[in-house]
């Protein structure tokens, strides 16, 4: 039987204002899954002086009908694991005495591509374990053996078909610990938290994997020491269980215990592990030295006595460890961390007066940053990376420059600020309380200046402690979450850095998670405070900052006082979400009052701002004429200050879609009315600004083959022909064997921008806003090789080529900011008003003959080649032995045009060379301690 409902809403036309169309709701019941379908079709909806009232109505309409769309409930599974005097031999064979006790488990269901299914080809696994150890069989029959794909990968980055367990020892229906295998034995681990909607695949646990293929099809077998997962003294009756396998040549995911696709959340739905009254927790006990060799070379400058011989020699060292406090809390301590196989972060040129984000990459930051996490932003950008913390504040290049240097003299600055040592305690208590607690110390750093009578030496960084406390507490069986977070930043400075940075700055937060209908619906509220200490001077910085700006003259909600020695503030997150079934929704509101500033260690985009967001998506996934999957998604957002002025109002619609010979396909698309910038005269007064438009599509072809390519082309821009910005990029990816891999992704762009921020200048003690036209081009192209000789040795390599170029042109100064008119806001200068070349201007404002000011913008075109070459053998677990080969060139010209020659010119640039052979050995219990 089928029902059909379909209903389609459109308010009336009011004067002044666009269409507004509602989502058509369509019903379909199936009998096959005893449920109603729901699909949700976007017309259109015009927000462009539409009341907000209208949009509300959308989604009340939609939360209302989706009260009412329920999953059906799915059994759940047991299996029981069997204690062995003898343990197994790990070859991957599955023949010793030990797998013949108890029976196999098995009857798997797909999760992908056909929800509900049955799986295509049987798996069956068996669970045992000693006094140390817990080891897991799994058979992977297969009709076609002769099909299966064992790529060869680096750790994590597995590729082909796979097989894994998740255990939840906590057995808290939140926390799980995935150990997984490839066919060609490669391993990957990871921790996920949050019912699974975080993941932290930087943990690399020491256990033991093999793997087989033969005629009925392959097999894995585990051994994973209880050192390695955490749980309580007494485990109780049960854990969670997940086993999962991917058959990579039919794109299928399957589960022991089914979780649907539109179940919320993860590890809740897990099935149960029994028979572990016997097993006992271990703590561990690893600690690794290493010793680092370091060389650099460089162009010799005989002019400059800190690189007159062309190359650098280095022996350094360190220790890293791992403690097991108790059976569920471990400490992580580094003392004097070397992360020279990390990969470079690429090539970017930023003209904003923002900040550049770039994403942690070092494994002592990146492992567990699950805990460390206090978010408060929303999305994947700009205030998506809003935090509490940002571990790229620790080790960061040196924020000051060092005074009084004259002409002629030279100055060496470090490029980074070491870290002497740092620790780490991570884990969660049998009472549910998750713990975090991190502590790192910088060491002060020094710029060396060498003078024609000798060399002194000036701070740029200061000695500085970092703190950081998490704690979680799960109540109501998971479906109440609370917690907390402080961090602290103190430096040791004297008064020369006292006046740019601050003294003390201290961050906390409480968190707020709260579940409803089986964890198909959430609300959650991050709110955070801070306060910032130092000097008149350092204060008046961060009042000064991009991210608020107090001195714009226009900014009666606050005032910028210079005699302040402390600044406090507020901000946060609210949030309402639904999480099952077809139809998601979210609400989100966010706040961060003026004087909110977490920069020192955290990150923090832009103040004084209230965000309210309303999103619905529609997502199906069950396969049908020429789609496997799609879904579709618009969020309306609102941006206010705290002065009650609208800066933004838009909406970000979006289409996915995955075909039925799994090439993908997206289209993302936004759009604004006129808005409000606090920022864009960078301390003026607010300016009016054209509303703005995104079209930006792409594809992907099927992962699975061995040329598997890409397309991303786009448009950004914004009205009256104010800017545009045209962007493509093409990716391919090549796989010529099971070991070797290569790809290629080359992008290039175009940009025009009328309203390009210049300088300020003052004119008869009126402030002037200089801008000008400019016109970038940048090409990059970054390639990527992955040769892997072992599932215990590979050799990386990554290189990117970029160049950007920008020419200014129609230089203006702002004189109506907020103008009805466009063109009435700024007047641009004659020909016969600027004079000059290179990088400076004169300006000759009243055109009387003689220049009145003189700015500084240049054109440019900057050019860098960035690569890493890293070989990685782990000779056993934990101990490892790394070659790095880093390389950079750079070069910067006033041409202000991007040409083929320029490639072949930074080429000719003597490079930077770096090579670095780094040696760690573990040394450790592989048991651990017994409690």
């Amino acid at each position: 039987m089928k029902r059909n409902i379909a209903a389609c809403f459109s308010p009336e036309r009011t004067k002044g204002s666009e269409f507004v169309q509602l989502p058509g709701l369509v019903f379909r019941y199936c009998n096959d899954t005893k449920r109603y379908n729901v699909q949700v079709v976007f017309s259109a909806i015009g927000l462009w002086k539409s009341d907000l009232k209208d949009i509300l109505l959308v989604f009340v309409l939609i939360f209302l009908i989706s009260l009412g769309v329920f999953g059906q409930q799915v059994p759940v599974k047991s299996c029981t694991a069997i204690h062995i005097a003898n343990p197994p031999s790990i070859d991957g064979i599955l023949n010793d005495e030990s797998w013949k006790e108890g029976p196999w488990t098995g009857d798997f269901t797909q999760n992908e591509p056909f929800n509900g299914s049955r799986a295509s080809q049987g798996t069956e696994f068996k669970i045992a374990y000693d006094d140390n150890n817990i080891y897991v069989a799994i058979k992977a029959y297969d009709a076609s053996p002769d099909s299966i794909v064992p790529r060869l990968t680096r750790r994590d980055q597995t590729d082909g078909d796979l097989l894994a367990i998740c255990l939840d020892s906590y057995h808290d229906m939140r926390t799980g610990f995935l150990f997984g295998v490839s066919a060609a034995g490669v391993k990957y681990d990871e921790i996920f938290t949050n019912d699974g909607q975080n993941m932290d695949p930087a943990w690399d646990p020491d256990w033991w994997v093999k793997t087989s293929v033969n005629k009925e099809g392959w097999n894995a077998e585990m051994k994973i020491p209880f050192s390695q997962i955490r749980f309580e003294k007494n485990p109780g009756l049960s854990w969670g269980l997940e086993l999962a396998r991917v058959i990579y040549r039919k794109n299928e995911t399957d589960f022991w215990q089914h979780i649907p696709k539109d179940a919320p959340g993860l590890i809740h739905n897990f099935g149960e592990l029994k028979g572990l009254e016997l097993i006992r927790p271990r703590k561990i006990l690893d600690i690794t030295p290493f010793f680092v060799f370091k060389t650099e070379t460089f162009r010799a400058d005989k002019e400059n006595p800190f690189r007159s011989s062309g190359r650098k020699f280095g022996l350094n060292g360190g220790l890293d460890s791992k403690i097991g406090i108790t059976s569920n809390l471990t400490m992580d301590l580094t003392i004097n961390p070397d992360f020279g196989q990390v990969e470079a972060d690429p090539s970017v040129v930023n003209l904003t007066a923002f900040e550049t984000f770039y994403k942690e990459q070092r494994p002592f930051f990146v492992e567990g940053n699950n805990i460390t996490d206090f978010n408060i932003g929303i999305g994947d950008d700009r205030v998506g990376n809003d935090n509490l913390f940002y571990s790229r504040r620790i080790g960061r290049s040196p924020q000051c420059s060092p005074g009084n240097v004259k002409e002629g003299w030279t100055t060496d600055i470090p490029g980074f600020t070491g870290i002497l040592g740092a620790a780490k305690l991570t884990g969660k208590t049998k009472e549910g309380w998750s713990v975090g607690v991190m502590d790192a110390v910088t060491n002060e750093v020094r710029a060396e200046t060498d003078t024609v009578g000798g060399r002194f030496s000036q701070p740029v960084e200061p000695l500085t402690n970092y703190f950081l406390g998490r704690i979680q507490k799960d109540m109501n069986s998971g479906n109440t979450i609370i917690g907390g977070m402080v961090t602290g930043t103190n430096r040791v400075m004297d008064t020369t850095l006292a006046t740019v940075l601050n003294r003390a700055a201290y961050t906390g937060g409480l968190d707020l998670i709260q579940y409803f209908r089986d964890k198909s619906w959430m609300v959650s509220l991050n709110s955070a405070f801070s306060i910032v200490e130092g000097t008149r001077e350092a204060i008046a910085r961060t009042q000064e900052s991009p991210a608020r700006y107090f001195q714009r003259p226009d900014n009666s909600h606050v005032r910028f006082d210079p005699m302040r020695r402390s600044l406090a503030g507020s901000g946060g997150r609210l949030e309402v979400m639904k999480m099952n079934g077809h139809i998601n929704l979210m609400g989100v509101v966010l706040w961060r009052t003026p004087g909110f500033e977490t920069n020192d260690l955290g990150y923090l985009r832009q103040a004084d701002q209230v965000i309210g967001v309303l999103s619905a998506t529609y997502n199906q996934w069950e396969p049908r004429g020429i789609y496997n999957k799609f879904s579709v998604t618009c969020p309306v957002y609102y941006i206010f200050d705290f002065g009650g002025d609208c800066l933004s109002r838009g909406l970000e619609p979006g289409f996915n879609i995955t075909f039925r010979n799994y090439w993908n396909g997206f289209i993302s698309t936004s759009a604004t009315t006129n808005q409000l910038s606090s920022s864009l005269l960078r301390g003026g007064p607010l300016m009016r600004i054209p509303g703005s438009y995104k079209f930006q599509s792409g594809f992907s072809t099927d992962n699975r083959r061995k040329i598997i390519m890409s397309v991303n082309a786009g448009r950004n821009g914004q009205y009256l022909n104010s800017s545009r910005s045209d962007f493509f990029s093409f990716g391919v990816q090549f796989k010529p064997s099971s070991y070797f891999t290569i790809s290629l992704s080359p992008q290039i762009s175009s940009s025009s921008d009328q309203l390009q921020y210049v300088t300020t200048v003052d004119q008869s003690s009126t402030p002037r806003y200089i801008f000008a036209t400019i016109h970038q081009n940048t090409v990059s192209a970054s390639l990527r090789t992955n040769i892997n000789l072992s599932p215990d040795l590979s050799l990386q390599y990554w290189g990117q080529p970029f160049l950007s170029a920008g020419k200014y042109s129609d230089y203006k100064y702002i004189t109506d900011p907020m103008a009805h008119e466009y063109n009435d806001r700024f007047h641009t200068f004659s020909a016969s008003q600027v004079s000059g070349s290179g990088s400076n201007y004169d300006i000759d404002e009243d055109g009387d003959g003689k220049p009145d000011y003189r700015i500084g913008a240049g054109d440019f075109n900057y050019q860098a080649f960035l690569s890493n070459l890293v070989v990685r053998w782990e000779f056993k677990p934990g101990s490892s032995v790394y070659f790095v080969w880093s390389q950079s060139r750079k070069g910067l010209d006033d041409t202000g045009i991007v040409e083929a020659a320029d490639l072949g010119s930074l080429f000719s640039i003597r490079p930077v060379n770096i090579f670095l052979v780094k040696f760690s050995y573990r040394f450790g219990l592989n048991q651990g301690f017994r409690f």
